[in-house]
């Protein structure tokens, strides 16, 4: 059987379970956006409950996590190869493992996985804090500022990640049999990561795996905001400015207090989360740098609701 690879994008959302579950039972192989884990395996034989397993992680998404784990005990008794395979992610527990064993930053070797991985980590995460200091109480073109500054280190982060994940991923790529990648919207660019690495005709296809349910809401548009839309940007262009770097930064301020932050579930129809994503980025895209400024000294410590409601009642007076 010929190899053959599809990049499958989605965030983590119960809403996307289903349409993963049919894909991925097209496939050979999966390799999940995951750290290696030791109790994997016991977790997919049943000789560990989906709840133990679990509760040792640190999860963003718990019920997505816990749906997943289901389908993937499916997809092991159905004969398909599981695979962990996130490298910056393993380097990333292994530095805190080190740490907590007392030892600092000057015992990684210079210019190990090890060591890039601290430096990107380290970057991004004081740019991250950065940006929340300044959220508080800087003013709103210093905020702009710091978002772009969260971007760009982000972006490079991603970069050193997707390169990392996409070496690891190759053998198992190429092997015989349709492999499926799971991915984050983010990592789009983890395409080019791999087409450096595979050969030249090598059948590696994108899927948005929520196409099909932003097509039958009437949209045509995509799921990236406009904080990922500048962190794309930097993906790409990373020595690059651009005109509108600045207006997405103060858009993606705005879509940030918009967004359902929580997972939904039983939210009454079937793509909540997908429906809020679109509804939103389709509103901060009416907003002018302009319409930022005034929109964000407000809504800054106002809670999602009362957000919505304040940009709702100011869109209205500008019509």
């Amino acid at each position: 059987m010929n190899a053959r690879a599809t990049l499958v994008l989605a965030n983590h959302r119960p809403e996307t379970i289903p349409a993963a579950q049919r894909l991925m039972a097209r496939h050979d192989a999966v390799i999940l956006e995951e750290p290696r884990d030791p109790q994997f395996l016991s977790m997919l034989d049943g000789q560990m409950s989906i709840e133990t397993y679990l509760e040792t992680q640190e999860l963003e998404y718990p019920e997505f996590s816990r749906r997943m784990a289901n389908i993937l005990r499916e997809r092991h008794r159905a004969g398909t190869r599981l695979y962990q395979i996130e490298p910056f992610i393993d380097h990333l527990l292994a530095i805190h493992e080190r740490f907590a064993d007392g030892e600092g930053p000057s015992d990684l070797p210079v210019g190990t996985a090890l060591h890039r991985v601290y430096l990107a980590e380290r970057e991004a995460t004081a740019a991250l804090i950065d940006f929340y200091a300044v959220s508080t109480s800087g003013t709103f073109e210093a905020t702009v500022e710091a978002v772009k500054r969260f971007a760009l280190s982000d972006a490079r982060r991603f970069a050193l990640r997707d390169r990392m994940r996409a070496a690891a991923m190759v053998d198992v790529i190429t092997a015989p049999g349709r492999t499926y990648i799971e991915a984050g919207l983010i990592h789009f660019p983890l395409w080019h990561a791999l087409r450096r690495r595979l050969p030249s005709d090598f059948p590696l296809r994108v899927h948005f795996l929520m196409a099909d349910a932003v097509r039958s809401m009437g949209y045509r548009s995509h799921l990236y905001g406009p904080g990922d839309l500048l962190t794309l940007h930097y993906r790409f262009h990373p020595q690059r400015r651009f005109q509108e770097e600045g207006l997405l930064a103060a858009r993606a301020l705005i879509y940030s207090k918009l967004i359902a932050k929580e997972e939904m579930i039983d939210a009454g129809e079937p793509y909540p989360h997908t429906r809020d994503e679109l509804e939103v980025g389709a509103v901060t895209a009416r907003l002018t740098l302009t319409d930022c400024r005034r929109l964000y000294p407000p809504i800054r410590r106002a809670s999602t609701t009362t957000a919505r409601e304040m940009v709702r009642h100011y869109l209205g007076r500008k019509k």
